[in-house]
C-alpha cells in the first residue's frame, strides 16, 4: 500500500526530514504512484486531488497479513493485518456481523470525529491484533494512522523534498520518493493531521525523535520513541456539542 498526502493535510515531522533528501517530489505528476503500481500488479489507484493519493493492490500479500481498503461517506480507509477482537469491537461499534477489519477502524474513527466519549489514544489501544492503517477524511481533509505495539506489519514513513508525507508498507517506494529522509513507523503508535505523532501505549509521555545514520555515516531521518522523562497532563474527556477529536488532539 502506498500514501502520500500533501503538507497541507499532514505535515511529516521535522525530525523525519533529512538534508540529503535529494528526493523528486512525491506528487510531481504523480510520480510516485506510477512507480509503484510499475513494481506492483493489480494496483488501485485512488486521486485524493490536491490532499495527495492512495494505492493498494491485492496481489503478493501475505495471507497472514491481509490488505483491506473501504470507502464510507468520504473516508478512505487502507487497512494491513488482522484484529483479533473483531466480535468485540462490531459489538462495541454497533456494527453487524459482515463488517470486517477495515469496517472497524473507519467506524472507530467516525465515533471519535463525532464527539465520541473516548481520546483517540484508547479508542487505538483497545484494537488488539497485528496492524498497520492509513485513513483519509477527505470530508475534513484529515489523515490517521496507526501501527500496533509490535510493528508486526511493515510500515513505513518518510518526507519528500517539499515536506509532503509518504507512507508504504514497501520500504523500497518510501526511499525512491524520500531519499534518506524515511524510518520505520513507531511502533504503539498513531499520528494525526492536528495532533501529529502520539503513543496510544503510553498516551501521558511524549514522543521524542532520535537520529538514525546510515552505514556511511550520514543522517537518515529519525526514529521515534517514547520519552520517559517527559509527562503530558492527563486531558479531561470532552463534552458539548462543539467537540471535536481532531482539534482535540
Amino acid at each position: 500500500m502506498l500514501a502520500v498526502f500533501d503538507k497541507s493535510v499532514a505535515k511529516s515531522p521535522e525530525a523525519l526530514q533529512s538534508p540529503h533528501a535529494g528526493a523528486v517530489p512525491a506528487l510531481k505528476d504523480g510520480a510516485l504512484g506510477q512507480h509503484f503500481a510499475s513494481i506492483h500488479p493489480g494496483v488501485v489507484t485512488v486521486n485524493l486531488g490536491s490532499s495527495g493519493l492512495l494505492a493498494y493492490s491485492l496481489e503478493r500479500q501475505n495471507p497472514l497479513l491481509p490488505r483491506l481498503f473501504a470507502v464510507v461517506d468520504d473516508i478512505f480507509c487502507m487497512f494491513q493485518g488482522h484484529i483479533e477482537n473483531v466480535a468485540l469491537l462490531k459489538q462495541q461499534y454497533g456494527l453487524n456481523k459482515t463488517a470486517n477489519e477495515v469496517i472497524i477502524v473507519i467506524e472507530a474513527y467516525r465515533t471519535l470525529r463525532d464527539r465520541g466519549p473516548y481520546p483517540a489514544d484508547q479508542v487505538v489501544r483497545d484494537i488488539s491484533g497485528k496492524f498497520a492503517f492509513v485513513l483519509f477524511d477527505s470530508s475534513c481533509k484529515t489523515t490517521f494512522l496507526a501501527s500496533d505495539v509490535d510493528g508486526s506489519v511493515p510500515f513505513f514513513w518518510g518526507s519528500d523534498s517539499e515536506g509532503n508525507l509518504v507512507l508504504s508498507d514497501d520500504a523500497e517506494v518510501v526511499k525512491k520518493g524520500c531519499g534518506k529522509s524515511f524510518a520505520p513507523f513507531p511502533k504503539g503508535c498513531f499520528f494525526t493531521s492536528s495532533g501529529g505523532l502520539r503513543s496510544y501505549e503510553h498516551p501521558l509521555n511524549e514522543v521524542k525523535p532520535v537520529p538514525r545514520v546510515d552505514s556511511s555515516g550520514q543522517v537518515c531521518g529519525a526514529t521515534f520513541q517514547v520519552d520517559a522523562d517527559s509527562k503530558k497532563e492527563p486531558s479531561m474527556p470532552r463534552v458539548g456539542s462543539a467537540a471535536n477529536w481532531s482539534s482535540h488532539y
